[in-house]
């Protein structure tokens, strides 16, 4: 198939999907390094959310590069790097410092990706109408994020090899999407080579309102929500059928329930509607979760799943489209990346989740994450409703 005739916006659209997928593979694998290695719930716990280390400070470096110089010079190498990741934790084995490694380069693969390509799907996809870059990009990474884990955890329960064999299917396909996005075209948008004016704008648009109280307060609700659903809830009851694939069943249900919803957020229209709703089914999601906890009904994990992953879903596609609102087209890069840095504070959340069940009961964790948006909730749509001052 000809790379010409893939339109622009899915060539780079693909790459999105194939560093997601390569990001959250790992979340099937945890019961199976505890069970190879003999590492504690804390630790592996811990390997999951260390991504975010590597991700976080790369998202703030590469996003603002790519804004003066282009984002196919930042994804490129991006591309390979997600590569060498994979190849790490192949390797890695029950090696606890080289699948630490691994996470590290994964998140650093990540973060030079997501805010980069995420601003190269909106630019070239100025045709359409406003938000479609944001939903596509959404999709694209939600796809990638639950395709994953769903893959990975198949391949661990029933196929040898259970620490090599479920990373190769994200080796292959970056075969293909090396092919397909190498030489994705650019957009015509008029750069920042003046440091400072880039920099001013940026600033601008993080200090408004709807940015300090509505971004802010719902961005880690996105991965916040979701790794509740597929690493923290199902601790609640025992899952004795093949756990292994389970796991990466509750992540892809989670995770793809997410694009499924991407439908719904397009007819709702105003971003502040889709946080709204958001935030109710997070609400919903931790309710139910409540209910698995005191009932012990397993069967359970699964609507608490699809609830949780309504709200990342929704969570992710609103605030991405706030960000595109306030955003010059030369900052989109800079301040997508610091939306997904306040998204991916969420990570903390099972490893935070651990601790907090040493004192608390899981009904009580539930609650206290009730308590959490109902507080916020209505500062956070007071906020979206007022419309950010006009950039200059």
């Amino acid at each position: 198939m000809a790379t010409s005739r893939v339109p622009a916006w899915l060539r780079v659209a693909a790459a999105l999907f194939a560093v997601g997928w390569g990001a959250n593979q790992f979340a099937a694998m945890l019961l199976v390094y505890r069970e190879e290695s003999g590492a504690s719930s804390e630790a592996v716990t811990a390997l999951f959310g260390a991504y975010a280390l590597g991700l976080i400070p790369a998202l703030l470096v590469v996003a603002p590069i790519s804004d003066r110089i282009g984002r196919r010079k930042v994804m490129r190498p991006v591309l390979v790097l997600s590569v060498i990741a994979t190849v790490v934790l192949l390797v890695g084995g029950d090696h606890q410092a080289v699948l630490l490694l691994g996470r590290l380069a994964a998140g650093v693969a990540s973060g030079a990706a997501f805010a980069p390509g995420t601003a190269w799907v909106k630019e070239l996809s100025a045709d359409g109408p406003p938000g479609t870059g944001a939903r596509r990009a959404t999709l694209a990474l939600s796809a990638g994020f639950g395709s994953g884990p769903l893959v990975a955890g198949v391949v661990a329960q029933w196929l040898p090899a259970p620490t090599v064999l479920p990373y190769v299917p994200h080796l292959l396909l970056m075969v293909l999407v090396l092919a397909v996005a190498w030489n994705a075209p650019e957009a015509t948008v008029v750069r920042h080579h003046d440091e400072a004016r880039r920099r001013s704008g940026v600033w601008e648009a993080m200090r408004s309102r709807p940015f300090v109280l509505g971004i802010t307060l719902t961005a880690p609700w996105v991965f916040g929500a979701a790794a509740t659903a597929f690493a923290t809830v199902p601790t609640f009851v025992d899952i004795g059928l093949a756990p292994v694939a389970v796991t990466g069943a509750l992540c892809g249900l989670t995770l793809w329930t997410g694009v499924a919803v991407q439908p719904l957020g397009r007819r709702l229209g105003d971003p502040r509607l889709v946080i709204g709703v958001g935030l109710a089914a997070v609400v919903a999601g931790l309710l139910a979760g409540l209910l698995l906890a005191s009932t012990g009904q397993a069967w359970l994990v699964l609507p608490t799943a699809m609830l949780l992953g309504t709200a990342y879903g929704l969570i992710l596609v609103g605030g991405l489209t706030t960000v595109e609102g306030l955003a010059d087209a030369g900052d989109l890069g800079a301040l997508n990346a610091v939306f997904y840095s306040l998204t991916y504070v969420g990570f903390g959340a099972p490893l935070l989740s651990t601790l907090a069940l040493r004192h608390l009961s899981p009904e009580e964790l539930m609650l206290v994450g009730v308590a959490v948006v109902a507080v916020t909730a209505p500062v956070v749509l007071a906020a979206l409703a007022r419309p950010a001052p006009a950039r200059r």
